[in-house]
């Protein structure tokens, strides 16, 4: 991890900067995958599966019976694992359901907002080296609560074309039974367009790659919603004297274990500090499998050395870290003044670990800055609000003249016309 030791302000922009593929490279790659996808359906999708994937599929949606046998195989530790993490994302996320309640604006004129589920919607599940089961929960637990018409996944097979069974196992449990062996930009343009075999959605939902990330974002250009720009994973880390420093590096090498372009950031206010944590992170390096994905998310990460910390919360903000762990003695008094992050974790028995898994909030975050201006998934996410209205004669009489001059002054003659006709009415009686 480099070093910045005190960095001024006009340099920050550089260092909240995320590592990412050649833009037009990604773009262009990216583009064209949804092309061959739109224009081929299924044949394309089994190309770039067999291209990307190294596997050749003939059926994508996973069988009943596939289903059974990888229930089964699933142990009961995990199971009982997966089902205690399931209630805890219930119950945080049925809490999120609100009332309609009806206002009346003025005499006559009440006004009020309706909660619909959408109807159609995409979960997509990374299933590569690290099959992220827990996402299942994750997004399946809320769309179920939503009351979403059709929930499909897509997810990537593995070399011998089948799907992980903690995978399969989670979707039973949430009830999707709809699931595809598709993965990468092309699970993506499948659930947009549509193929023979997979359904078009209205919305797409999951975290993935550069490409996965991409892929959501441009199929927006055609009219298709996603959750959010949810790219590859990152954690900032504020950290003081006392916070433990071997728990601080372990939390720094989970979020480098998701991935290479995964980046990790610590904020110290003592320079006392770095060394010991630099070591620790050196030691527990050692006993991970996935060392080497790890070595290399940390060549992208960075140690910040801020000893005033005002400027340290003006970091944290600026960077807008998709997880924040608030690992000093007074984190109480400085979440209070943390206005962009996806999600908080504090003290130093809150890892990140623990709400990516099992503590009840969600973990598909805004990353890539984006928490300056998006919210993680919650119940709403899966979720329109229509608004209504309705007016008495009462309520035509007072609120139609203020009308009547908005629209006169907008040029509106229509406008101004429908509330006429209706006042005129109303002076006939």
């Amino acid at each position: 991890m480099k070093i910045f030791k005190n960095p001024p302000k006009d340099t920050w922009h550089q260092l909240t900067e995320r590592p990412q593929l050649e833009l037009e490279f990604l773009d262009g790659a990216v583009r064209n995958v949804l092309n061959r996808v739109r224009k081929s359906g299924d044949s394309a999708v089994r190309e770039l599966t067999l291209q990307f994937d190294k596997v050749s599929i003939n059926t994508f949606q996973v069988t009943t019976t596939e289903i059974e046998e990888a229930v089964n195989s699933v142990t009961s530790d995990l199971q009982k694992a997966i089902r205690t993490a399931a209630s805890n994302i219930e119950k945080f996320h049925a809490a999120q359901k609100r009332e309609s309640l009806p206002i009346e604006t003025m005499p006559g004129v009440t006004c009020w907002r309706r909660s619909v589920a959408i109807d159609k919607v995409g979960i997509y599940i990374p299933g590569g080296s690290a099959p992220l089961f827990s996402t299942v929960l994750m997004l399946g637990i809320p769309a179920k609560l939503a009351g979403c018409g059709e929930v499909i996944l897509c997810t990537p097979p593995d070399s011998s074309g089948k799907v992980n069974a903690a995978i399969l196992f989670s979707a039973q449990l949430v009830g999707i039974s709809k699931i595809f062996k598709v993965g990468g930009a092309q699970a993506i343009a499948a659930m947009a367009y549509g193929t023979a075999s997979i359904p078009k959605v209205y919305k797409i939902f999951g975290p993935g790659n550069q490409y996965v990330t991409k892929a959501k974002q441009l199929v927006t250009e055609d009219g298709v919603a996603i959750d959010m720009p949810a790219g590859p994973s990152e954690v900032l880390i504020m950290a003081d004297d006392s916070s433990n420093y071997s728990f601080v590096a372990a939390d720094l090498l989970s979020q480098a274990e998701h991935g290479e372009d995964s980046q990790v950031i610590l904020v110290v206010n003592n320079e006392k500090m770095i060394d010991p944590i630099q070591n620790e992170i050196k030691n527990q390096i050692q006993s991970l499998p996935r060392k080497t994905i790890a070595e290399r998310a940390l060549v992208n990460s960075r140690v910040i050395l801020l000893e005033n910390e005002k400027d340290a919360i003006a970091f944290v903000n600026e960077y807008a870290p998709e997880h924040l762990i608030i690992n000093t003695r007074n984190h109480e008094e400085i979440v209070s003044q943390i206005t962009n992050a996806g999600s908080v974790f504090l003290g130093n028995f809150s890892p990140e670990a623990i709400g990516d898994y099992a503590s009840g909030t969600n973990h598909t975050l805004p990353t890539n800055g984006y928490a300056k201006a998006f919210a993680g998934v919650a119940l709403e996410s899966f979720m329109k609000y229509i608004t209504y209205q309705k007016v008495s004669e009462e309520g035509m009489k007072a609120l139609g003249p203020a009308v009547e001059q908005m629209a006169d002054a907008e040029q509106l003659a229509g406008h101004k016309m429908a509330i006429r006709i209706r006042l005129e009415s109303l002076n006939k009686k």
